[in-house]
């Protein structure tokens, strides 16, 4: 099977149910199914084939799902591509990717053509859909394809500031989406949230674990992400059954989005996590509140998509530290290297492991993945942080993940995050927390007592930011390149003042996405 045969298979299953949900309403099997079709005519119209790359620019919705399809349908590879790129960041991925075409909304359109953007063959989705009429070639129809070819590029962030094409094949998603569709028991009445943006694997899950069963997606719009009481009351009146987010989604949501005010939502029976640690208070809090709903922590990088799972369980509320991301899953086998210790990096083989990165040689053998993790004596993995997060301060090697296990364990702590700031004898630890909910933030000194309590004294924390939210990257993790900001800022007010900036605590400075 195909990515691309699953909505097909499902619109001629169930024709009238609705398939993808956005801001402009619902569209059935039958709908979506002809849309991308009639993309595809476009597609093919302006010259589209096998192979050729497709970049969908713009907000999320049912057009951009449309025309992914159309390319799959097409044998063409889709790169997903989120509004919140400008036109600046969409040249390189262009440059690298070298698309035959740009499909992009309306708003992303006008962007691009008021910055004399002209990198690639640019086209709205509706000039897409007029020019499907000047095809004269046959209706879309499913083609032979290699399992094994290219079927989407995820772009990320690469350490040289070029974004890196993460290449997935038809095999490499089916392999997650299957284990997972079975795992969830996903079915036709089911509805699937959709938080993450579409080049984040998370949302590999939502779209097509919904085609592959008949369920339905749900769009999230990009405004609301990180909307708590929006969030949450989307939440239930979309009746969802199965949520899918990362951690710090949730944490709002439970923080100032009022999630746990209420009863459980009647039709949520799976909520799903995954792209960073769950603070431990905010899990209990769902555990005791939630005791029907199932909650899953899965774990692993693009590369790989998820590779392992965790089931939260009533013996989890007397757990003081984070979750373990758990057992290998999808079909792949997880080990550590070196082998045969408790600890050591995290590495993949299986059918879920990316091809490689677009125009770099093809990825063979097991992934190592840059993340540590220690195996229990249950057989489970804890995360324990990446390897560029091992920092030497002062001669000594510390893992700040280690840090902010021990920050987010204080009472008055909700979140928490850590950096190094500064080079050589200059370097300190700054922490950055967000206030649990309904308390003061902790001061700096009582956040040293903690931290003394429980770390050597060269790990204790230097400096405290306390902020409403922890800023998030357009996935949603931890940005902490404006946390440094923040700490740099600080330091340079507190120098103005006189005082000793490393050793004392920072003013509150508002965090995460505007919203």
């Amino acid at each position: 099977m195909l990515l691309r045969e699953l909505l097909s298979a499902s619109a001629r299953r169930r024709p009238d149910a609705v398939a993808v949900h956005d801001a402009a309403g619902p569209a059935t099997y039958r709908e979506l199914d002809r849309l991308a079709d009639r993309y595809a005519a476009g597609l093919r119209a302006r010259g589209v084939g096998p192979g050729d790359r497709v970049v969908v620019w713009g907000e999320k919705g049912t057009w951009a799902i449309a025309v992914m399809q159309a390319a799959l349908r097409l044998g063409a590879i889709y790169v997903p591509v989120t509004a919140s790129n400008p036109p600046a960041r969409l040249s390189l991925i262009t440059a690298g990717a070298e698309p035959a075409v740009v499909v992009a909304d309306d708003t992303a359109a006008g962007k691009a053509r008021r910055a004399d953007w002209a990198d690639a063959d640019l086209v709205t989705a509706h000039e897409l859909e007029t020019s499907a009429d000047a095809d004269t070639g046959e209706p879309a129809e499913p083609r032979d394809a290699d399992p094994d070819a290219p079927a989407y590029i995820l772009y990320t962030s690469g350490s040289t500031g070029t974004p890196k094409g993460v290449c997935i094949s038809n095999r490499n998603a089916l392999a997650f989406v299957e284990w997972a569709a079975d795992e969830l028991n996903i079915g036709p009445g089911d509805r699937l949230s959709n938080h993450a943006p579409f080049n984040f694997d998370l949302s590999v899950f939502d779209i097509y674990a919904a085609f592959l069963t008949g369920a339905s997606v749900h769009v999230i719009p990009e405004e609301m992400s990180y909307a708590p009481a929006q969030l949450t009351a989307f939440l239930r009146e979309r009746r969802i059954t199965v949520w899918y987010s990362v951690p710090s989604a949730l944490s709002l949501m439970i923080r100032e989005g009022g999630l746990l005010d209420e009863p459980p939502p009647p039709d949520l029976r799976a909520c799903v996590f995954a792209g960073e640690p769950f603070a431990i208070q905010h899990v209990h809090r769902l555990r005791k509140e939630w005791p029907a709903v199932r909650l899953l922590n899965w774990y692993g990088p693009t590369e790989t998509n998820v590779c392992t799972s965790y089931e939260v369980t009533d013996d989890d509320l007397a757990r003081s530290g984070p979750l373990p991301i758990g057992r290998a899953c999808s079909g792949d086998t997880v080990t550590l290297d070196p082998p045969g210790g408790a600890e050591g990096e995290v590495v993949v083989s299986g059918p879920t492991v990316m091809l490689g990165y677009w125009g770099m040689e093809p990825h063979t053998g097991p992934y190592p993945t840059g993340d540590l993790a220690r195996l229990d004596d249950r057989g489970d993995l804890h995360y324990l942080g990446r390897r560029d997060q091992m920092v030497k301060l002062r001669g000594h090697r510390i893992e700040l993940g280690e840090i902010e296990t021990v920050l987010a364990g204080m009472e008055r702590v909700g979140e928490a995050a850590l950096l190094v700031v500064g080079e050589g004898t200059h370097a300190r630890l700054h922490a950055f927390v967000v206030p649990a909910p309904g308390g003061a933030a902790p001061s700096l000194l009582a956040a040293k007592r903690h931290c003394a309590e429980r770390l050597p004294r060269y790990m204790i924390i230097d400096a405290l930011h306390v902020l409403p939210d922890l800023p998030r990257t357009a996935n949603g993790k931890t940005d902490r390149t404006r946390l440094l900001g923040i700490a740099q800022e600080a330091a340079l007010v507190q120098e103005a003042l006189g005082q000793a900036a490393p050793t004392q605590e920072a003013p509150a400075r508002k965090g995460g996405e505007p919203r």
